[in-house]
Parts: C-alpha cells; sequence; structure tokens
C-alpha cells in the first residue's frame, strides 16, 4: 500500500476511554487515519476493537474523550450523525432485510420506498455506478435471501457507499468469505482507497493484514501498545505485538487410532435448494484421529455436519454410532452417545442471544447431572461449571451472569470451546473452530482439540482454511458437490493438489464416490 504521511487526516480518536462497570475496554486510545489509507486495528479477542468502533460510529458513547471527523468533532451516541459526516459500518454479522432486495437494501433509510418523489430510476443509475466504479457486481433485484455471503458483503458495502461513506469501518470482514471472496475484497478496497476512501480493517488473519493495510495499531487488554508501518513489521512480530509474548505452534505428534465411534457406510440425503445433499458418502471417524474435512463453502459440510450432529438422518445408506444403527436418530440421540458439537454459526445455532453465559454453558448439559437433580437445576453446580471454562478458555466478560450478545464474537466461540471440550465428549464435531479467533486463542483452541484427540476422542475438523486442516489433521477428506474423496495422510498431498480435488477434478475415476 502507498505511503500515506502526507495525506489529510480524515479521523481522530483522541483519548477514548470506555467503561462496563469494572471493565475497562478502552483506556485512552488515540489515533488518526489519513485519506486513503487502510489501517489495520488488531488486538486479542476482548481487546477493545469492537467496542472503539462502536464509539466511533455513534452505538457506544464514551466516558471520557472525543472523535474528530473531518476536522469537525462527533456529537457522541449518535450513529445519525456519524453517517452524516462519511462514516460508514459494515458489522461482521451482516443487517440486511433477507426479504427485501438488493435494491431496497440499499436505498433503505435514506428515503420512504414508496415516497412518490423518490427517484427509482436516479437511484438504480447510482448503485449501477457504484457497483461499476468498486467492482461489487450484484443483481439489484435479487432477493437477500438468496444471495452467497460474498455477495451479502458486498451489499452492506454499496449501503456505506451510497450514503456517501468517506471512512468504512469492515469488523472481520473476511470471517466468513472464501479465499476467492476475500481476495474479491480486497480488490475492491485497493480500488477504493485510489479513489480516496479510508479504512479500518479488523482482522485476526495477519497474512491478509500484511497484503492489505498500509499501518498497523494494536490494542491489548484495552490500551494501544503498538503502531507501525506494515512494511516494517511481519506476522510473526504482529502476533507478538497482539498477545504480548511468544506464540509457538502446537506440536502435531502421530495419532494412536482407536475404535470407530462413527461410520458412514454410501449415506446420502436430500439437496437443500442450491445446497447439495451427501452423495453416497463413505466415512469413518474414530478415536484417538483428526479427520480434517477440506471444501470450498456449501459443497456439502452443512449435509455431512447436520448428520453427525442428529439433525438430518440418511435417505439412504447406512449410520453406524458405536457399531449400532440407531433407529431414531436425532440431535438427541447424538447427544446421548457422546457427540459434542462447536456449530458453524455461533450466533443462530451455538447461543440464545439473551441467555446469560450461564444458561448458555449447560444448554445441551442441563439435563444431566451434575446439573439436573431429580428434575430440578442445580444452578451451583451450572455456575461453578461457567466460571471453569470462563477461566479456562479466557472469556473476556464481566461475569457469567452476562447475557451472551454483549460478548464479542471470540468471546462467545470460546464459551462454546469451553463447554464442549470440558466434557471430554466421545465425538467432536468441529465446524469453523476458530473463526473469528485472534492468534493466541487459535492456538489454544488447536492445542486443546490435539488433547482431545490424544485422550482417545474422534475429532471432525471441518474448515475453509487448509493451512489449519493441513497442520491439525491425521487424515483429510476432500468435499465437492457433496462427494466425498478417499481420506489422504497428512503430508501426502500438497495445497495444490487438494485444490485439484476440492473444484470437483480429483473424483474422475474415483470409484468410492457416485
Amino acid at each position: 500500500m502507498p505511503d500515506k504521511t502526507e495525506a489529510q487526516v480524515v479521523l481522530r480518536l483522541d483519548t477514548i476511554t470506555k467503561r462496563f462497570g469494572k471493565l475497562t475496554a478502552n483506556d485512552a486510545i488515540s489515533f488518526d487515519l489519513r485519506e486513503g489509507e487502510v489501517i489495520a486495528l488488531l488486538g486479542e479477542n476482548g481487546a477493545g476493537k469492537t467496542t472503539l468502533m462502536n464509539i466511533l460510529f455513534g452505538h457506544y458513547t464514551a466516558d471520557e474523550g472525543r472523535v474528530e471527523v473531518f476536522g469537525e468533532t462527533l456529537p457522541p451516541g449518535n450513529p445519525k450523525a456519524a453517517l452524516a459526516a462519511g462514516v460508514g459500518m459494515v458489522h461482521q454479522h451482516f443487517t440486511l432485510a433477507d426479504n427485501l432486495t438488493v435494491f431496497e437494501n440499499i436505498v433503505l433509510g435514506t428515503a420512504p420506498l414508496w415516497q412518490l418523489g423518490f427517484g427509482r430510476t436516479a437511484a438504480r443509475k447510482r448503485i449501477e455506478t457504484l457497483m461499476q466504479d468498486y467492482g461489487l457486481r450484484v443483481d439489484p433485484a435479487a432477493t437477500v435471501g438468496s444471495l452467497t455471503v460474498g455477495e451479502r458483503q458486498r451489499v452492506e458495502i454499496l449501503k456505506a457507499l451510497y450514503r456517501d461513506a468517506r471512512i468504512l469501518i469492515l469488523d472481520e470482514p473476511t470471517a466468513v468469505l472464501t479465499p476467492q471472496e476475500t481476495e474479491d475484497l480486497f480488490a475492491t478496497m485497493r480500488k477504493a482507497v485510489v479513489l480516496g476512501l479510508s479504512v479500518i480493517f479488523i482482522s485476526h488473519k495477519l497474512h491478509e493484514v500484511t497484503a492489505i493495510s498500509s499501518r498497523v495499531v494494536v490494542l491489548r487488554h484495552g490500551k494501544l501498545v503498538a503502531e507501525a508501518r506494515t512494511q516494517d513489521v511481519d506476522k510473526h512480530q504482529l502476533a507478538q505485538m497482539m498477545v504480548g509474548a511468544e506464540v509457538p505452534p502446537p506440536e502435531v505428534r502421530d495419532c494412536t487410532p482407536g475404535d470407530t465411534h462413527v461410520s458412514l457406510c454410501n449415506v446420502s440425503t436430500p439437496d437443500r435448494g442450491a445446497a447439495p445433499g451427501l452423495k453416497s458418502v463413505n466415512m469413518d471417524l474414530r478415536g484417538g484421529q483428526i479427520i480434517g474435512l477440506a471444501g470450498v463453502s456449501g459443497n456439502g459440510q452443512a449435509a455431512l455436519a447436520d448428520l453427525i450432529g442428529g439433525l438430518i438422518a440418511p435417505a439412504s445408506g447406512d449410520l453406524h454410532i458405536t457399531g449400532n444403527q440407531p433407529k431414531n436418530w436425532s440431535p438427541r440421540a447424538a447427544l446421548a452417545a457422546g457427540i459434542a458439537r462447536i456449530p458453524e454459526d455461533r450466533h443462530k445455532t451455538g447461543t440464545i442471544a439473551d441467555f446469560d453465559l450461564t444458561e448458555n454453558a449447560v444448554l445441551e448439559l442441563y439435563a444431566k447431572p451434575p446439573f439436573s437433580r431429580k428434575g430440578w437445576m442445580d444452578w451451583t453446580a451450572a455456575r461453578a461449571f461457567t466460571d471453569t471454562v470462563i477461566k479456562g478458555y479466557d472469556v473476556r466478560c464481566p461475569g457469567p451472569d452476562t447475557r451472551i450478545r454483549l460478548l464479542s464474537g471470540g468471546n462467545m466461540q470460546k464459551l462454546i470451546l469451553g463447554r464442549v471440550l470440558e466434557t471430554e465428549p466421545q465425538v467432536i464435531l468441529a465446524n469453523q473452530p476458530v473463526r473469528g479467533l485472534d492468534i493466541g486463542a487459535l492456538t489454544y483452541v488447536h492445542e486443546q482439540l490435539l488433547a482431545a484427540r490424544d485422550r482417545g476422542a474422534a475429532v471432525l475438523l471441518i474448515s475453509e482454511d487448509l493451512d489449519e486442516i493441513t497442520a491439525l489433521s491425521d487424515f483429510i477428506h476432500v468435499i465437492s458437490e457433496g462427494r466425498l474423496s478417499p481420506p489422504f495422510a497428512r503430508g501426502e498431498l500438497t495445497t495444490a493438489e487438494l485444490g485439484v480435488w476440492m473444484a470437483g477434478h480429483g473424483f474422475q475415476g474415483a470409484t468410492h464416490a457416485a
């Protein structure tokens, strides 16, 4: 990225402090953003990044300090004023209306959609110009509910640009994107900064930070601890800045396979809309092994995860659990069989937003001892378990009675991981387990999955990050359009060769796949 040290300062955060009870989320943070600059805002989960951006955008009011945009002090706690000043924000979890079209979502809130003088033709022309200028192609007439994740993100960015955003906050924008979608986003960002847009980019993926930002600002425990030009630091140094210590990768030893806990034999499931079901899949999950599932998003991973978790049953073929074929396969039966899940979507299927941490920690355990005694909940045991998870997995929160919706995404994920791993299940369904986690938390989770394997658990690791798959998995399957490759031992195939299978080409002539 070009050096922007002489460009106009468009944003100044001046000694921003924010407290939640005894927790100081932001402690006298100050930095500037210049025109056409991409700043990467880094920090561990709970370091205060999202809180700081919510203050900038007006969702929160700072206890101390001020926000200055284009030389003018921004009224605190006023998102409308932030929008009017040219600040746009794309949240990690999108805020779109699925039942409306792309066009309606973009213009929603700028004027009544059915007002006679609204000027739909002019609005459509402006949106088309924005799509052309920024490389953000999406069908304006499409219903948002029918779009891919990458397309939805383009709509969010177009919403901000349509409102004349000159400063854009991107909060974990690549957390749910495929590698190709990430490249498309970066191409858009490069065009945007040439056109004068300034960007604050929040991410835990350090290779992306070095690829797209011109400067890094690092927070730790609510304080600004480092600033640097991106070209002057490497990923190793960035990790040290974030965590404050060395972060060595976990040691991966050879596995000792045990009994088969889950076996799929020629299992097929129905397609669901555009999402493929499983196509005559064969797979064994054995104790003491991590089986990695690689593939481009939307190729049958959801169907396999739902099958293992008991949400769907095979349409054909055989499913065996510890050698037995279950008659009524359901989530209750899966839990009873010792299958624990780390779901892909921590918001929709992993937690209940208005429950507190204790209630969420025992969501799938409440009917078991020690939490259930003769049909009554033992809340003392539940809170003790939650305290163990909070401390053991570094869940940054005011306490176990906190509503989980008030936590950052990464801290939600750590609570889910803790409630699963602390029970030492026989089978762990780990679906995108480190999505949104910082480098320190990511390494810790990988260590815990390896420890679970070593004590005899069968682990199914579903991830779109090939580096994660190849680093942890004892054997790797590739899924493409619902078809499953044979298992490949760690190191048997290169990343490029796995990519051939992910594109579907390796299945030609494969006798095991339908």
